[in-house]
């Protein structure tokens, strides 16, 4: 008997247990459960957010064909009725789970209690309770998966398949591209209202039902403002101003060539200004052409800095550097020695630093400080650079836009209509002159024109100058004889120079070998008639 009522107590304390667990396994469910739902029902509002907008795009789609229809609503009012059905159907449906979750609650925890199964428990219980009929025929066996909306086009299929993102963007394109072939079609899609699926025919009267435009107003308005700006700014391009075509036709008048005529469409080049900016650098070279200071020097001289400017020349073309670099270059040596006096040791190291700063201005991808030690053969270390670009920079005050001759070259050589093999020969002159000191007292403007000018020479081009030439550099032949011959006779004395960095630098094919030309000899006799 003792061992028949210790074990009838065992079997109730399992039993008492075992439902202990069984509600405790009820309880971990609901909560999983009702996560899921959850989840369920934020992407159910998401996903019919998306089919309300394709709604509104279909709307707006179909204005086209409404155009003369009389309007019977508002806008407030029809978007009113829209959004509020959207809106009460997704909330509509969280209700119904709602009460769901809390009728499939009781029946697992009576389940539980009486330890039957789950399968009877549901027969058992309450139905389901549905806003509508078609709520129930929309739900599948199991769950509603929350993704499954029933949409009737015009064609009359249905669609059944879940809107994915792909899908619902697949629905919004074919519709928009119907609507834009077929005006007189409207179609539509009715969201369900609380919880029933509601279809509507698609609409083929001739007199379509009145749609409200959302976006018109805006739109058209954007549009309009859109080609009023293309319209003015492609009218602002064909016409300029009445100082630009006085000018062009006093230029005609006078047998001058408009060499701007070609680059009008191009907003780069800056037709209408470029004369005036060029006036302005002719005013300020003279302003900050450095003076003649090679007699205040004490341990440098002419010769000394010929040899730098020729060792400078071949660093430029081993960096592949920019030719307005080179130019800025010696415009920082020239305008920092005549106002300090530099010992012969530190002269190299102002090279260095002078072409740091340059780079630093003037490329986009600058040499750096380690590049300039190395190409020095280590001569000087990277504080004594750094320590020298200071300096430099707080002598001139920091003061680095000035107008180089690169500037007036290339100015100038388009007024003379130039080939490539001109463009080799004036950059030859260019830089022949550059390492010779006596080239310093003229300013950046003759320098440029006296390079050009003797390149012509030299290529035997006719005439020599001509008054397009005289317009635009501002100089007339008389005025560049005596730049023009120095530089003439530094072509013929190349040869036999010690500093043949130039030379050989322009008698590769690749710069058209403009060097191995032989010098306007009888050129420079006619000038000196001339003079």
């Amino acid at each position: 008997m003792k061992s028949r009522e210790a074990f009838s107590l065992l079997f109730k304390i399992g039993r008492l247990e075992r439902k202990k667990i069984k509600e405790e396994e009820g309880k971990r469910e609901s909560e999983v459960e009702r996560e899921r739902r959850r989840r369920r029902n934020k992407e159910k509002i998401k996903l019919l957010s998306r089919l309300a907008l394709a709604s509104v795009s279909e709307i707006s789609a179909g204005t086209a064909a409404s155009q003369n229809a009389e309007v019977g609503e508002s806008l407030s009012t029809r978007l009113q009725s829209l959004f509020s059905s959207v809106f009460s159907s997704i909330f509509g449906h969280s209700q119904n789970q709602q009460e769901e979750e809390r009728e499939e609650m009781a029946t697992r925890n009576q389940a539980a209690v009486n330890g039957q199964q789950r399968g009877a428990a549901f027969a058992a219980g309450k139905p389901k309770a549905t806003d509508a009929p078609g709520d129930a025929k929309n739900r599948k066996a199991l769950e509603d998966i929350g993704n499954l909306v029933n949409l009737r086009i015009a064609d009359g299929k249905a669609i059944t398949r879940p809107i994915t993102r792909s899908f619902g963007a697949q629905l919004l394109a074919n519709a928009q591209a119907v609507a834009a072939t077929n005006k007189n079609v409207l179609k539509q899609v009715v969201l369900p209202a609380n919880g029933a699926a509601k279809k509507k025919p698609a609409i083929r009267n001739p007199k379509p039902e009145v749609v409200i435009d959302i976006t018109s107003p805006i739109t058209e308005q954007k549009e309009n403002q859109g080609k009023n700006k293309s319209h003015a700014s492609s009218f602002k391009r064909n016409v300029h101003s009445l100082t630009y075509v006085l000018s062009a036709r006093s230029k005609v008048a006078c047998g001058i060539i408009d060499i701007d005529a070609a680059d009008i469409e191009n907003e780069l080049f800056m037709v209408e200004y470029v004369e005036d900016l060029y006036k302005f650098y002719k005013h300020h070279e003279k302003v900050c052409s450095p003076q003649d200071y090679m007699s205040s020097q004490v341990e440098i001289n002419a010769k000394m800095r010929a040899i730098l400017v020729d060792w400078l020349i071949e660093v430029h073309h081993k960096f592949e550097l920019m030719p307005e670099t080179l130019y800025l270059t010696m415009f920082i040596i020239d305008r920092f020695l005549s106002m300090k006096s530099v010992q012969r040791k530190e002269l190299q190291l102002v090279g260095v630093s002078a072409m740091l700063i340059a780079s630093k201005y003037e490329e986009i991808w600058a040499p750096e400080v380690n590049d300039f030690i190395c190409i020095s053969d280590r001569a000087y270390t990277r504080e004594e650079i750094l320590r020298m670009e200071k300096g430099i920079l707080n002598k001139l005050d920091w003061s680095l836009t000035f107008p180089t001759p690169y500037v007036f070259i290339v100015r100038f050589l388009k007024a003379a209509v130039s080939d490539k093999e001109m463009e080799y020969m004036t950059f030859f002159f260019a830089e022949l002159a550059l390492m010779h000191y006596s080239m310093v007292m003229y300013c950046p403007s003759l320098f440029a024109a006296s390079a050009v000018y003797a390149a012509r020479c030299t290529l035997k081009k006719t005439p020599l100058w001509s008054k397009t030439l005289e317009y635009h550099t501002g100089y007339l032949e008389k005025h560049l004889l005596e730049c023009a011959k120095l530089m003439i006779g530094y072509h013929s004395s190349a040869t036999d120079s010690k500093l043949t960095v130039v030379y050989r630098k322009y008698s590769k094919e690749e710069l058209g070998g403009v060097a191995l030309r032989s010098p306007a000899t009888k050129s420079v006799g006619d000038m000196k008639a001339l003079a």
